[in-house]
């Protein structure tokens, strides 16, 4: 029967009287059915579902001591963010698989820049919404993280953490050995003078990849040039001012930390009258040309296959507030390098 617009909404206590308990039996039936009778608990759930009874979602939450809600933690402001059209889309499509399937939904914290990351983290912890925090991107704060711990907020992170934190739970690729391998193909294709254009070195990632350029050079005996180091902050615009730079230090290959940044690079190269490979080489980070038909540029490109990296990330947070795990888990996933067109031989 439709009920009427003044009539209040029912309560456990009405539910009760009509199937004929007491409330706090009507209680454990809308928390999960423990320690309830199977011809209760029918009798209990028809009375709801025939007067079309919504239990008190803050009532549920005190009794479980959980909200099923997430936060999805990432430390690069709104544009950066939403700018790239694959990276973060693809990552919060593996979270979204899993939360959906286990009955979760998600809180999305993006610093965008008002705050520093104290503050920031600060908001985050004061929040009583959510049952755990996905850090889909941090900068190298160790303190941040300490207090994550000491506050006893579950926590995954999808980077590597800071040194020296190693029970914290984590999924990765692992970025430094993959530019490692990057740079490695670009010299036994023939190239010497390779330029690398940095992510951001105040995040983890940025750091691990130029650490990975620089090991390739050192063990194949290829000096460590500063100047063919150019920062940059994994986007397009950073990678097309780093290469103008890099375009009067005779460079015949770069590593870009990003493919945005590549593609970046690929402009400056091409406004140069240049030609990728023929000239200058070119390297990127995430493949993001497998989502782009014809591939983008035939770039060469490291594959860390993003959508599982968070759907593996997002179940370990929801197994952790479930207490279905208990030491550390830290998963590193493996990745490999496509080999196109613009890392020929030279």
């Amino acid at each position: 029967m439709a009920k009427r617009h003044n009539e209040r909404p029912l309560n456990l206590k009405d539910i009760a009287k009509k199937a004929g308990v007491s409330k706090s039996t009507v209680s454990r039936v809308v928390n999960g059915g423990a320690n309830v009778s199977k011809r209760t608990l029918e009798k209990v759930n028809a009375v709801i579902k025939a007067e079309g009874f919504v239990p008190n979602p803050g009532g549920r939450i005190l009794h479980l001591q959980q909200t099923h809600i997430i936060g999805i933690v990432m430390l690069h402001s709104l544009q950066d963010t939403f700018e790239d059209p694959f990276y973060f889309p693809l990552f919060l499509q593996g979270v979204h698989q899993v939360t959906h399937k286990r009955g979760y939904a998600t809180l999305l914290w993006i610093d965008g820049g008002e705050d520093d990351e104290e503050q920031f983290y600060n908001r985050i912890l004061k929040n009583r919404l959510m049952d755990g925090l996905l850090i889909a991107s941090s900068r190298m704060n160790t303190s941040v993280i300490e207090r994550l711990l000491a506050a006893n907020t579950q926590f995954v992170m999808v980077e590597r953490p800071p040194t020296g934190l190693e029970n914290v739970n984590y999924v990765i690729s692992d970025t430094a050995h993959a530019a490692y391998g990057a740079v490695k193909h670009l010299i036994e294709q023939g190239y010497q003078r390779i330029a690398t254009i940095t992510g951001r070195l105040d995040h983890v990632d940025g750091i691990d990849r130029l650490a990975g350029y620089q090991q390739a050079l050192r063990e194949f005996g290829l000096p460590v040039d500063e100047d063919l180091i150019v920062a940059g902050d994994f986007t397009y615009a950073s990678g097309y001012g780093a290469m103008q730079t890099l375009l009067h230090q005779n460079v015949d290959a770069v590593f870009a930390a990003t493919d945005r940044s590549a593609l970046g690079a690929y402009q400056a190269i091409q406004e140069a009258q240049l030609r990728v490979p023929e000239d200058i080489a070119l390297i990127g980070f995430d493949d993001l040309a497998q989502y782009v038909q014809p591939p983008i540029l035939n770039l060469t490109s490291v594959r860390h296959h993003i959508t599982e990296k968070s759907a593996q990330a997002t179940s370990l947070l929801l197994d952790l507030i479930e207490d279905k795990c208990e030491a550390p888990q830290q998963i590193v996933i493996p990745t490999e390098l496509i080999i196109r067109k613009s890392s020929h031989p030279h």
